[in-house]
């Protein structure tokens, strides 16, 4: 199993925020240190908001891949329905030269909708640009020279798109939430699944992944060829209450924070006791509680091929970020990783 680190690039640790220049050298100071502790993947995300420093991801990664050697670079996710395919493909194929084909995309609809109306866009047409854009995507993946009609932005008529990447197949993941039919668009287009789960037991993202291992194998895909990832808040110290001691103030502040964006009631100590339980979706604690944890839920999954924590959102330092890559690669890998091959 491949296991890394997703961020968003987050300039408030705490309460008090930090220097854009700060937040970012030290951002790239983690990722080069993922890199010689043996994590698989770092993906960076999207957002258009004060806070983040995310809003173009491939300049980032770009940045991270003249500081590593190894580790896979990935957008986390790219918000497709915002973004001309185009640009796009020439970015990451530009990430993908820069770092010896390294690069890969995760791409979605997006959560965070901002960048829509930024970008001139109708939030109506929410789900039909992702799904032409998608398609776009794919051809330019696929075609050197591209011929392409579509609604929602100009025609190209066998126009070539440069650069390629050196990967002959640039992974482009599918990055989806609760809805169902974003399921079974990516297993119908054989295309590799990343799972955001936030909240409650991730066991019950089950169901809906069968829709995508059900529609992949009808559209003749392999089973090898449909990875499942999982994306989820996480963390890890030395122990189990020290992790939950640090973790709790800063993820409790976050998640209100966003939940007084989007409407939700402020989080609970209950909730966060539930969300932390042994199914439940925080994969927080020492080493062999995060281990068990994650190699639990690839169980209740069917299994995966990619577990990705979410963690510098929860106003954590750089020191106690840097120690839970250490741990990771030090203590955590090793374990799931005895655990897949026993």
């Amino acid at each position: 199993m491949e296991i890394g680190i997703d961020s968003f690039a987050s300039a408030m640790y705490g309460t008090t925020g930090i220097t854009p220049g700060l937040a970012m050298k030290e951002l790239l100071e983690r990722i080069a240190l993922a890199d010689q502790a043996g994590l698989s993947v770092f993906g960076i995300g999207e957002h258009h908001k004060n806070g983040f420093l995310d809003s173009a991801p491939a300049v980032i990664l770009a940045a991270a891949a003249a500081r590593t050697k190894q580790i896979r670079l990935t957008s986390a996710v790219a918000v497709l329905g915002a973004a001309d395919p185009v640009r796009l493909f020439q970015s990451f194929a530009t990430l993908d030269i820069i770092s010896q084909g390294r690069a890969e995309m995760v791409v979605g609809r997006g959560s965070s909708v901002e960048a829509y109306p930024l970008f001139g866009l109708n939030l109506s047409n929410y789900d039909e640009l992702f799904s032409e854009k998608l398609n776009l995507l794919l051809e330019i993946r696929k075609n050197e020279f591209v011929t392409w009609h579509g609604k929602f932005r100009a025609s190209i008529d066998n126009l070539p798109i440069y650069p390629r990447p050196l990967q002959e197949k640039l992974p482009v993941w599918l990055g989806v939430g609760g809805t169902p039919a974003s399921f079974e668009r990516a297993g119908r287009l054989g295309l590799p699944l990343m799972v955001a789960v936030i909240g409650g037991f991730t066991e019950r993202f089950r169901p809906l992944i069968d829709i995508y291992r059900q529609a992949g194998a009808e559209a003749g895909f392999s089973a090898d060829a449909l990875k499942v990832g999982l994306h989820s808040p996480g963390y890890v110290a030395a122990d189990d209450q020290s992790a939950i001691t640090e973790y709790y103030p800063g993820h409790v502040d976050q998640w209100n924070r966003i939940g007084r964006e989007r409407g939700w009631a402020p989080i609970t100590r209950a909730q966060f006791e539930f969300n932390v339980s042994p199914r439940g979706v925080l994969v927080v604690g020492g080493p062999e509680t995060v281990a068990e944890k994650i190699i639990n839920h690839s169980k209740s999954l069917g299994g995966i091929q990619r577990f990705t924590f979410q963690m510098d959102n929860a106003g954590l330092s750089h020191s106690q970020l840097m120690n839970a890559i250490e741990l990771i690669g030090s203590k955590v890998i090793p374990m799931v990783s005895k655990s897949v091959v026993d």
